[in-house]
């Protein structure tokens, strides 16, 4: 580690320094006479080159090391990957994780969702790598940008012999004027060329193009500012991506919004034998030649969280949504996605009946989708204890609900009343008939207490059923920080254009006793600067050859 001390100069460096603050001595005096300068950062210390770091320091190293971050995208680049070799949970709305991904690409699935890569995006490690990610840029640019800063906005103009000679581009010669004359002269020329000139006497600094060495730091902020989208994502509210059912002539709610829609009629057209083609008419298959879904989106203005009162719903927007033409509402979008026009339970009105003596003490609906909680009929109480909207049963014998969706609804009541025990009698009812038999009703019923002995639901006629004879499968999407993705792949781009098209070029002068020393910078197109000073030094009456003013060349 280099030893803070003071430069011939009188300037105090801090340790880590290369290159002298104030007069850019190289501040290595084992080091090459003859070798180039390394100019990154202008030589300046930067925190990370602390001679006893603390623990905070050691974090602060951890994160601005380069070799670090491309591991972290690495490591991030890979898990990303491993989330798309299946479908992620998110893009799903009713189904059971924990048997589809079996169920559908089996032991390798299973694996698959028991790893925790069926919602690789949103978990605690692939947002860690993120947060890492972002820290990371954070202080790498802070590490560098800082010192950096200071330098550029506090250069020397007569700079060291040293600093002059090591330099990639570097002219020496005696000139026959005066010193202070020549370098005035010298002025003109160079602002031509776009520089900005800075004067001291017989030294000179010409400089244009110095914010292109902010390139990578606008980089940094917009890569920043598309992290900080990527992650805010995963908040509620802020990005919608789902799909879901809405029957035909029910309004139903959009899950963690105040917005309600209605699906008021879904009509589907087929394309006729004569209006598709060979290949098709072979297949024997109906081709949907339109759906559509009547919407109508609603707000809720007043008791939107009140369980115990009907919202008020105020209507907003309203669009006969089609494939590729959504409903578009403030951000709100509703895409048609596809539609199911199997008659599905909207509602049944079973009525309670003494199976001993046939006597019947009342019918209740029962709504599929939204059920009362408790249902009072006769001297008995129905008291809803659990809902299976697509019932099934687990490996262990426990019911579960497969989906939301009413495929194989199930309701577990427990009931009170005459001749029950005070803590009532549990009694599990499936409206269809073809599920009472596929799941033996009176089976589950008996291990459950017997209840079936006394008293049972059923459905008397046709006409205490309601049918959904259609439902439309609307893909939702609501994304408000999109416009913020966009944003800072905009500033990334900013970024790149300003390091890849412009370049910082800088060139030192001064002369001393007759003899002209000129040194020059550039991060990029160094045979572009070299033929820059060879121009400028033509209009000197300097004869150069180009070639000759790389460092190591014929100077004389």
């Amino acid at each position: 580690m280099i030893k803070n001390t003071k430069c011939e100069c009188g300037h105090q460096n801090r340790v880590g320094t290369v290159l002298c603050e104030a007069c850019g001595k190289p501040l290595d005096e084992h080091g090459d006479a003859n070798e180039l300068l390394e100019m990154r950062y202008d030589g300046a210390a930067r925190r990370s080159q602390r001679a006893n770091p603390n623990f905070i320091d050691k974090i602060w190293n951890f994160f601005s090391s380069v070799k670090v971050a491309i591991y972290l995208i690495i490591f991030t680049l890979i898990g990303a990957m491993f989330g798309t070799i299946f479908e992620q949970e998110s893009n799903f709305v009713n189904f059971d994780p924990s048997t589809f991904y079996k169920d559908k690409y089996g032991t390798l699935g299973d694996i698959y969702y028991k790893l925790g890569l069926s919602h690789t995006y949103e978990s605690w490690w692939f947002v860690l790598l993120l947060v890492m990610i972002g820290a990371s840029l954070v202080i790498c640019s802070l590490d560098r940008v800082l010192p950096l800063y200071k330098a550029l906005s506090k250069q020397k103009i007569r700079k060291h012999m040293q600093f002059l000679t090591r330099q990639k581009v570097v002219y020496q010669g005696t000139i026959g004027e005066d010193e202070a004359e020549w370098v005035g002269q010298a002025v003109k020329p160079l602002k031509k060329k776009g520089y900005r000139i800075y004067t001291d006497g017989s030294a000179l600094l010409a400089e244009k193009q110095r914010f292109s060495r902010w390139g990578p730091y606008v980089i940094h902020i917009g890569l920043i500012i598309f992290l900080l989208a990527v992650l805010f994502r995963g908040l509620p509210g802020l990005n919608v991506d789902k799909h879901y059912w809405f029957p035909e002539g029910e309004i139903t709610k959009i899950p963690d919004s105040n917005l309600y829609l209605k699906n008021e009629k879904f009509t589907v057209e087929y394309y006729s034998e004569e209006e598709m083609s060979e290949g098709f008419r072979r297949t024997g298959k109906i081709v949907p030649k339109l759906f559509e879904t009547k919407a109508v989106l609603y707000e809720c203005s007043a008791d939107c969280d009140d369980p115990s009162k009907e919202p008020q719903l105020r209507e907003v927007e309203r669009h006969d949504i089609r494939v590729n033409d959504p409903l578009d509402y403030k951000g709100f979008k509703a895409y048609q996605f596809d539609f199911d026009l199997t008659p599905k339970l909207r509602s049944v009105k079973p009525v309670l009946v003494n199976v001993e003596t046939g006597e019947q003490y009342g019918k209740f609906q029962l709504d599929m989708s939204n059920p009362q909680q408790e249902y009072q009929l006769g001297p008995y109480t129905l008291e809803l204890k659990n809902k299976y909207m697509d019932f099934s049963l687990n490996e262990q014998g426990q019911p579960i609900s497969k989906s939301k969706d009413p495929n194989a609804p199930a309701f577990l009541f427990v009931i009170k009343g005459p001749d029950l025990p005070d803590e009532g009698s549990q009694y599990i009812y499936f409206p269809k008939q073809i599920d009472k038999e596929r799941f033996q009703q009176d089976a589950i019923n008996e291990k459950l207490g017997g209840l079936q002995s006394k008293l049972a639901l059923d459905v008397v006629g046709m006409e205490d059923v309601d049918f959904i004879q259609s439902s439309s499968y609307l893909n939702i999407r609501v994304d408000r920080v999109m416009p913020f993705v966009w944003l800072g792949l905009g500033i990334v781009m900013l970024g790149l254009v300003m390091g890849f098209y412009w370049h910082h070029r800088r060139i030192w002068l001064r002369v001393d006793d007759g003899v002209l020393t000129l040194g020059a910078h550039t991060a990029k197109n160094w045979f572009g600067l070299r033929r820059e000073v060879a121009s400028f030094l033509k209009t000197m009456n300097v004869e150069v050859d180009e070639k000759q003013l790389e460092n190591g060349g014929n100077r004389s």
